[in-house]
This record gives C-alpha cells, sequence and structure tokens, in this order.
C-alpha cells in the first residue's frame, strides 16, 4: 500500500501494489521506475489475498479514526482505491478477487492503472471489468512505433493492444481513461498522431489523457514535448481528449535530488530493508523503489537477503 498521494489523474489516490517490482510485460522507454527486470505475460498469485485486504482494512480504519477527529469532517480517505503500482497488476491472476474484496471494504470507487497489452484474454477483461474506472495505455499506432515506445514481451503486438481494448470496451460498462504518452521523436509525427487518432476512434474511451515525460526517466534521451506542442495535439485528437501532464513537478527534481542523498546516507551509515527506508525517511514505498533502483543502475549499492528480508547496502 502507498498513500493516499494526490494524483492528477484521481484525485487523492490510494495504492495497492500487487506485483513485485518490474515485473511487466512492457519495458518502455519512459518509465520512471527504469528497466523491467522481468519482461512476461504469465499471470502469477504474487500476493496473500487476504493479507493486501487486511492491511487495506486497517489503513482505512486509521485514517477514518484519524478524520473523526475532526469535527464536520466528511471528507473521503481517498477518491480512488488505485490498483497499479511497481510492475503491470493484470499479471496478478488473483486480480478479480482484489476487486471483489476491495469493494466489500469501502465504498471508495476501484481504479486500475494497466498498460492494457491483456485486455485481448478474456480472463483478464473478465477481471478488470469488476473496476469502477479502468487507465490503460496507449502509445503507438503501428508495431514498430510499438516496439521502439514500449518494447513488449515478444508475444505481444500492438494488434494484441488495440483489439483487446476494444473487445474491453464493449464489455465494461464503467469508465476508460486512456493514457497517451508522447516521446518527442519517437510517437509524434503527423502520421503517427494519425494512426493513433484512428486507433482512439476503435476503441471508444471516455477520455484521452496525453502525458510526457516530466520527470526522470528509464532510458537517456528521451525527450518530453512542451505544453504548448502537447495542447495542439490533444486539440487534434478531439474534445475528449486533456493534457494531464504536470509541467510544475519540475519542481520534483529537485526533490528527488534531495531524497536521493538521505537514501543514500542512510545505506552508508548502516543496511536498511524498503521497509526501513520508508519508514526512517517517511517516504512512500514506491518513492522508496525509485531510488533504490536509480543507485542500482549506477553500482553505488547492492542488495542482499537475510531471512527471507532483501537489505540494501552503500558500497
Amino acid at each position: 500500500m502507498y498513500g493516499p498521494v494526490p494524483s492528477r489523474r484521481l484525485g487523492l489516490s490510494l495504492g495497492v501494489d500487487i506485483v513485485p517490482f518490474k515485473v511487466c510485460t512492457l519495458d518502455c522507454v519512459y518509465c520512471q521506475l527504469g528497466k523491467t527486470s522481468e519482461k512476461t505475460i504469465e499471470r502469477k498469485n504474487y500476493f496473500n489475498v487476504e493479507a493486501v485486504l487486511a492491511e487495506l482494512r486497517e489503513i482505512l480504519r486509521c485514517a477514518q479514526n484519524d478524520k473523526g477527529k475532526a469535527q464536520n469532517d466528511k471528507k473521503r480517505v481517498a477518491d480512488f482505491i488505485t490498483i497499479s503500482g511497481s510492475g503491470e497488476p493484470t499479471l496478478n491472476f488473483r486480480l478479480g478477487e482484489i476487486v471483489e474484496g476491495i469493494k466489500k471494504t469501502t465504498d471508495i470507487p476501484v481504479a486500475i492503472l494497466t498498460n492494457g497489452t491483456l485486455l485481448y484474454r478474456q480472463d483478464v477483461r473478465a477481471d478488470c471489468v469488476k473496476a469502477d474506472v479502468v487507465l490503460p495505455s496507449l502509445d503507438a499506432g503501428d508495431e514498430k512505433t510499438f516496439q521502439r515506445v514500449n518494447r513488449p514481451h515478444k508475444d505481444i503486438s500492438i494488434e494484441n493492444l488495440i483489439g483487446g481494448l476494444c473487445a474491453f470496451r464493449n464489455e465494461f460498462a464503467g469508465r476508460i481513461w486512456l493514457e497517451v504518452f508522447l516521446v518527442e521523436g519517437l510517437n509524434t509525427g503527423a502520421e503517427q498522431i494519425g494512426k493513433i487518432k484512428d486507433a482512439i476512434e476503435r476503441i471508444g474511451p471516455d477520455k484521452v489523457q496525453l502525458n510526457t515525460a516530466v520527470r526522470p526517466v528509464a532510458e537517456p534521451g528521451v525527450k518530453r514535448l512542451d505544453a504548448e506542442k502537447l495542447r495542439a495535439i490533444a486539440k487534434e485528437l478531439g474534445e475528449k481528449c486533456e493534457v494531464v501532464a504536470d509541467f510544475s513537478r519540475e519542481q520534483w527534481t529537485r526533490h528527488i535530488e534531495h531524497k536521493a542523498e538521505d537514501v543514500l546516507s542512510m545505506l552508508k551509515r548502516r543496511p536498511g530493508s524498503l521497509n526501513d527506508i520508508c519508514s526512517g525517511l517517511g517516504i512512500g514505498r514506491n518513492e522508496a523503489l525509485k531510488y533504490i533502483s536509480h543507485f542500482q543502475q549506477q553500482g553505488v549499492i547492492y542488495s542482499e537477503e537475510k531471512d527471507g528480508i532483501i537489505f540494501f547496502k552503500a558500497n
């Protein structure tokens, strides 16, 4: 669990992470979490469902108690319970049970943040239709661009993705908010935007949300679009399209540099688990994982398992 955290797309979001770090069907060049460590399409039971739901119940209980101390405070704990995290959530084959369990626990609507690549599978669609909002991605209109931007598992094609999204639209009565992540020079040419627009018209989402790389990403040289160009493309894609890239988050670069130094300083003093880092620095699990991944790629820190717990150490 992480949050609640403010989200441009979902308001105040309480996150539920149901797959291990960077287990995904794609290896997108723009991923904020770094390179995919395990690229797969195999669905597994990654976590104990009851343990996940018990943790959620405890978080909601504590949050409600805290809010109850303030008179006349009738605000929700969160606007959405968001199933997402540090990998592709539809790879957990107990996703449907988790959604059902959340809905029995709270009336807060459930959102699933997914890359959409497994929606060509009937079992995945059957799990996702249980949510209130599904937020899939579409970053390309043809196979060549799909390979360049998203670097999918060998058994996934752009037609798998688009066909799955179309099938899901036919079966899902809830809201589909489709994210299109644009990388300058890779999927921003007029021909490619035209193909993405054609795919969007086939899919029929309720919203189209444009994003770009305002934060540090997996690959060097990934270039973001400026706000003016994003707005021009949004206008071209139609009235359902909006820009969600938050350029005010340029401040986040300074924030990550400061927090990253704190993480490294802590691990130089003593080894620490992910929980140690989060509790010691007051940061969320996903944020801590970003810093850890960054330093591991640089060879600055390494990991070591002891009694079933992974500890991180600075060289």
